[in-house]
């Protein structure tokens, strides 16, 4: 995918390492990176620690930067591995018990698009970190247990423990923050 001329001239730049370049890049990418490490953070303070960290990175590795690829997908890439070594940082927290996740009352996906993007947003972020990253990587990003396994590396068992636990909590928060979500659909 070919990129605009006015970013590809500012990822010059910061293949020749200019500053200029460097906060320009930042600049235009600063809301997008900001939105995608909000899925993979608790709070704005966490996002910004893995956006700043994946701009270091992005900076430090621009010149592998393949051209024939949309520089937006490299992007996320960088960021969502940022995510996941800031996980990795903070293991001391992580939480990998697996059980076997019980029968909970199915909230209908109309129930869930009725809430903003915003409502969404605060509800994953106050999941654990191990919860919201494997629900992230899963539900947002499309990768299987398999893979999330690999990449955090835990068990397949653990993944989808993680992801069920993760599902039950988001839908006991649906249940007590927006009743009125919940019970519209027959579920008490």
């Amino acid at each position: 995918m070919a990129e605009q001329p006015e970013i590809i001239q500012i990822i010059e730049g910061c293949k020749r390492g200019k500053r200029s370049s460097q906060k320009k890049l930042y600049q235009h990418f600063y809301s997008y990176g900001m939105t995608v490490c909000l899925h993979y953070s608790a709070n704005r303070e966490e996002a910004q620690e893995i956006l700043n960290d994946g701009f270091m990175k992005i900076f430090n590795k621009i010149d592998r930067y393949d051209d024939k690829y949309a520089f937006k997908s490299w992007l996320r890439r960088i960021l969502i591995n940022c995510a996941i070594d800031y996980y990795r940082r903070q293991e001391k927290h992580r939480h990998t018990a697996n059980i076997i996740p019980i029968n909970e009352p199915h909230i209908p996906n109309e129930a869930i698009a009725k809430l903003s993007l915003d409502d969404v947003m605060y509800l994953v972020q106050q999941l654990t970190p191990a919860y919201r990253l494997v629900f992230n990587l899963y539900v947002v990003e499309g990768y299987n247990h398999r893979e999330i396994a690999e990449k955090l590396g835990i068990s397949e068992g653990t993944s989808k423990s993680n992801l069920a636990k993760a599902r039950g909590k988001l839908r006991k928060m649906v249940k007590k923050l927006y009743p009125e979500q919940y019970k519209a659909y027959g579920n008490e």
